[in-house]
């Protein structure tokens, strides 16, 4: 099970550059819908990528739904030379994007997210409508329904500015 408050505690702890996406952003926004892990968009400079190793390697990141005993080395070095990585850790399980389809890059999405607090973390949190479009270019079945979800709660945002 996912402890939501470690992982985001560990993130923001450690100084990391990332904004909430996915199934937590949804719930940051009012949606009802449950989800198992915590997705993230990660700043993608050099010190970010030490500042993200330092706050995970504590949790022993491994490749979720990988075999055990793949070799798989959490550091720097291969989270420089790839770009998305599904993990467990000992805290639950995190999906990191460089690059997420819909949205580009962290630098790409920070101006579209607002800083929030959850469990008592300061982190950014991408914004409702940048989160449908996200959730749209994804197409997966599981995203094509959170949306009618999502746009409801965007319309009722927008009646009652």
């Amino acid at each position: 099970m996912t402890d939501f408050r470690a992982l985001l505690q560990a993130l923001g702890d450690g100084g990391v550059e990332f904004i909430l996406i996915g199934g937590v952003a949804a719930t940051v926004h009012g949606s009802a819908r449950l989800t198992q892990d915590v997705d993230v968009v990660y700043g993608r400079s050099a010190a970010n990528l030490d500042r993200l190793v330092a706050a995970l390697a504590p949790h022993h990141p491994y490749l979720r739904d990988a075999p055990r005993g793949l070799p798989f080395q959490f550091d720097r070095e291969t989270v420089a030379r790839g770009l998305n990585f599904t993990l467990v850790t000992d805290i639950g399980d995190i999906d990191l994007f460089g690059e997420v389809a819909g949205g580009g890059a962290y630098n790409d999405l920070v101006r579209d997210s607002l800083e929030i607090e959850v469990f008592g973390t300061r982190c950014r949190c991408v914004g409702l409508d940048r989160l449908v479009a996200l959730k749209r270019a994804a197409g997966r079945p599981k995203d094509l329904e959170a949306i009618a979800e999502l746009e409801a709660i965007r319309e009722e945002r927008d009646r009652t500015r």
